[in-house]
């Protein structure tokens, strides 16, 4: 699943009058780079959710033949965050009765995390969720014990922490964007309406569920949610740091 719904203001003005996943970044947008991205990791199947702009995305997936991809489409009349998107797209997850786990890829982060390994990891642990995330400065983190699973959160400048799961040692990390959950996760979110997957992961946290981390440090990775990220975006293609 490709998380598009949202209204991207922290990229005015180049959303005043597209959605975030139409931004371009060098000649091809956000929406075209992480479905080719997922498409070179095997990935045939897809839902995007949509919210901003909606009719202009659903003629852009059309007009390009969903980039040969089967691409359904979730449309949310109200933004449902996260954990709210992927519970409302939960359907297309369930088709199948196999256990094969999925990945959820927000659209406005650049990355070569690999997402193969990561998916091997997440199968080998038998996490519930695995977060890609990384040793990075951000003003909201996630708590990880010594063996990689989550325990908490830290919000804001104050440092407040929101702990799940108490443990002696604990490692802040920030979230990428990447996940691969596993399908019976879908069945644990008794959260409705609007709502985080961060607070879903972390209620099954404090259950004794397994949330792990997949360390991702030695991967380029990028937020473009701000117009002057999109122009770093473009100079390190341009630099050959990353390529797509």
């Amino acid at each position: 699943m490709i998380l598009a719904a949202g209204l991207g203001t922290r990229l005015r003005p180049l959303t005043d009058n597209k959605p975030k996943a139409l931004v371009e970044v060098g000649g091809r947008t956000l929406l075209e780079i992480t479905l080719t991205r997922l498409r070179s990791f095997g990935v045939t199947e897809l839902i995007v959710n949509v919210h901003h702009f909606a009719d202009m995305m659903l003629a852009y997936l059309r007009e390009r033949n969903n980039f040969g991809m089967r691409v359904e489409v979730s449309c949310e009349d109200v933004l449902l965050d996260t954990g709210g998107g992927l519970k409302k797209a939960g359907w297309f997850f369930l088709e199948d009765a196999d256990d094969e786990p999925f990945l959820l890829h927000n659209v406005d982060v650049i990355s070569t995390i690999d997402l193969r390994q990561m998916t091997g990891e997440h199968k080998e642990t038998g996490a519930l969720a695995t977060l890609a995330a990384h040793d990075r400065k951000s003003s909201r983190q996630l708590l990880f014990d010594e063996r990689g699973q989550l325990c908490g959160r830290r919000l804001g400048r104050d440092s407040a922490e929101e702990i799940a799961r108490p443990s002696a040692r604990l490692t802040p990390l920030a979230f990428s964007g990447i996940h691969v959950i596993s399908p019976r996760f879908l069945k644990m979110m008794d959260e409705d309406g609007v709502f985080s997957i961060i607070e879903t992961y972390l209620r099954l946290a404090s259950a004794g569920e397994k949330i792990q981390a997949f360390r991702a440090d030695q991967y380029y990775w990028r937020d473009l949610g701000k117009p002057e990220n999109i122009r770093q975006a473009e100079l390190d293609v341009e630099q050959k740091i990353v390529t797509y």
